[in-house]
């Protein structure tokens, strides 16, 4: 269960690196609430990170998740009797599989699906649980994934590091992040993502840290 989760969260963290790169107004925001959030600490522990209330970030990796789902295609789930679904008759023993990525990028659900707008989170009536079924990133049910309190908290812990630590740019001559997908049991880029790190020396870290 720790490998799978630490291979997903490393996968989720590149996109949620990438979609920051192509919206650097989200980098801006979620950067600079990191940077008041822990101003002259030298290193951000997971005690300081669990007694901050950083909710803009918690906002972006969802959208990030919405976006990126760890496994595109949930664990298959088989039919106890026949029943009728959206106008199908789906017989009974019959194996369903739930598509969350293209649940997540449904139109009739999201508003402009297909941008990185991590404010469409902000009221709340969505949450990783499973409960909205237009947001299903880890399943849901007695079957969810099992690790995703794991993910959640790696993820947010590797956001505070690389965006507290570095300032971020694209290498010289790249003018775009390519996006595109590399298809498979988990959706991972295409190429994988190279960006140029300038390190960020946090002030009076000396006296605070």
């Amino acid at each position: 269960m720790f490998a799978g989760g630490t291979g997903t969260s490393g996968s989720a963290m590149e996109w949620g690196m990438s979609e920051l790169m192509r919206n650097p107004e989200v980098m801006k925001k979620l950067q600079g609430q990191i940077r008041e959030a822990f101003r002259g600490k030298t290193v951000v522990t997971e005690g300081d990170l669990q007694a901050s209330n950083l909710v803009y970030m918690k906002l972006v990796i969802k959208e990030t998740l919405r976006l990126h789902p760890p496994a595109p295609l949930l664990v298959p789930r088989e039919s106890i009797e026949e029943c009728e679904l959206d106008g199908y008759t789906i017989p009974a023993k019959s194996r369903v599989i739930i598509n969350a990525w293209a649940i997540g990028r449904d139109p009739r659900y999201w508003e402009d699906a297909d941008e990185f707008k991590p404010e469409r989170f902000e009221d709340g009536s969505r949450d990783f649980t499973g409960g909205s079924y237009e947001f299903l990133p880890f399943g849901s049910g007695r079957r969810m994934c099992p690790g995703f309190n794991y993910g959640l908290a790696s993820m947010e812990l590797a956001f505070v590091g690389l965006l507290y630590h570095f300032d971020w740019s694209l290498p010289e001559g790249v003018k775009e992040v390519d996006m595109g997908e590399a298809p498979g049991l988990g959706v991972r880029r295409r190429s994988p993502l190279l960006l140029c790190a300038t390190p960020f020396v946090p002030v009076d870290a000396g006296l605070d840290g």
